[in-house]
């Protein structure tokens, strides 16, 4: 056994570096001859093409079935958000106003992009057109810039709500969310038109299947010049300035409800300590029974008093564990948020400004498989989300419930919804002293 594993693991390892050196032009016969591998070039015709073909329909097979899945979770998500904000009225704050804006650009890179990359990609060759080619990069880019300028939006209006309360009443409106909302879609509608301007198909021969002619869809720059500024500018606008933003907005948020859980903390002990010594006082006694009518009134109604301090002060304290683990929820999801947000679209950014610099190097190590799932991580965003914005907090889960369920069990859930809202919805600033929203 041990020996055929040796076999099969040599005669693959030769089949590799003949694959390469006979489609590399950078590879001469003297390099191959020197290798350590001795399998003879007639075995790699048959057993050889048996193996590539096996890896390369593998390969296929997983690119199709995580694309497929990519597809649906992310359609059915999305779709599910933006039926829950439009139907339930209770969820349409000025937050959530920007989740449906970033929900509609998801869904548009799930129905206008996915598709026609993992049948191209697995075609190698682009069947739909010079309108469609065009027109796939553009609403790509243009779901891009919504998406991450809606994350900026979201993270300046949260860090105006928690850190500047009293500031962010005046414009935190939905009607101001509504004029961000159209300027960014304007702007991105705007910014990308450079893709269906240079956007087109590029025939080439097929040397491996009998000559025959195949289209490629790339973007076509005037110069070297325009295509390099063209990437740096998408790199500094989608990934490097508003990552900086969102760090700088939810590390101040962060510091934020860090200090006022402190406060809570401090408060709450200050108020368990002076509570005891208040009712010990006059508990003890002082081992003197004979007092006036006056003075024994006035111990009693001290009492009473301090019984009813006692159960407000419980109240109190209820009420702010709850509010302390919702802070404890929004700060992870606070930095799930940016790390996702880094994961998904820096390598796809990254990887298109090498191109522009370095052609060869980048076509030949970002190519296939590659580049195939460089595409699948920066559509990952799109599923990823609905899962951080909305399915990780509880008023949605009970807001979805609500919104497809009828008779009692839908009364439940709004009134359930009420009372998260109620315990949850607000918490006081350790600095202003007034309730500010908490975040969805």
């Amino acid at each position: 056994v041990s020996d055929c594993i040796k076999a099969f693991t040599e005669t693959f390892s030769f089949c590799v570096a003949h694959h390469r050196s006979s489609n590399s032009s950078n590879t001469s016969a003297a390099e191959l001859s020197t290798s350590n591998l001795t399998a003879p070039p007639t075995l790699c015709s048959g057993v050889c093409k048996m193996m590539f073909v096996f890896v390369s329909d593998l390969d296929q097979t997983v690119r199709i079935f995580l694309y497929c899945l990519l597809f649906m979770l992310s359609v059915l998500g999305n779709v599910l958000i933006i039926t829950v904000l439009l139907r339930n009225k209770r969820l349409r704050t000025v937050t959530n106003t920007f989740l449906l804006s970033l929900a509609v650009s998801d869904l548009m890179l799930c129905l206008f992009c996915i598709p026609f990359t993992l049948i191209s990609n697995l075609l190698e060759d682009f069947i739909f057109g010079s309108a469609v080619c065009k027109a796939v990069p553009y609403f790509m880019g243009i779901s891009v810039s919504v998406s991450t300028f809606s994350l900026v939006a979201i993270s300046l209006e949260r860090y105006s709500a928690i850190c500047k309360p009293l500031k962010s009443r005046v414009w935190q409106t939905k009607s101001h969310a509504f004029k961000v909302i159209t300027a960014t879609w304007l702007f991105s509608f705007t910014v990308m038109l450079p893709y269906p301007i240079y956007g087109n198909l590029v025939p080439f021969t097929r040397i491996n299947d009998n000559n025959s002619t195949g289209n490629m869809c790339r973007l076509l720059w005037p110069n070297d010049i325009t295509q390099q500024s063209w990437y740096i500018f998408q790199l500094l606008l989608l990934s490097l300035i508003p990552g900086i933003v969102m760090m700088t907005a939810y590390g101040l948020i962060s510091c934020e409800l860090y200090n006022g859980i402190q406060f809570e903390m401090s408060q709450r002990k200050q108020s368990s300590t002076t509570n005891s010594v208040s009712i010990s006082k006059y508990e003890d006694g002082d081992g003197c029974y004979r007092q006036n009518l006056k003075r024994n009134r006035t111990i009693e109604l001290q009492r009473l008093s301090n019984t009813r301090t006692v159960k407000i002060n419980r109240i109190r304290s209820n009420s702010s564990t709850a509010n302390l683990m919702a802070k404890k929820r929004v700060i992870r999801m606070l930095i799930v948020i940016v790390v996702m947000f880094f994961i998904c679209w820096t390598p796809i950014l990254c990887a298109n400004a090498w191109r522009a610099f370095d052609k060869v190097s980048a076509g030949r190590i970002l190519s296939g498989t590659a580049i195939s799932f460089i595409h699948l991580l920066s559509y990952t965003s799109a599923c990823v989300n609905p899962i951080i914005y909305c399915f990780m907090n509880k008023r949605f889960r009970m807001a979805f419930l609500a919104t497809f369920t009828c008779g009692t069990k839908k009364q439940a859930h709004i009134r359930e919804i009420e009372e998260e809202a109620g315990t949850t919805g607000s918490s006081t600033s350790r600095c202003t002293n007034v309730s500010v929203s908490a975040p969805c």
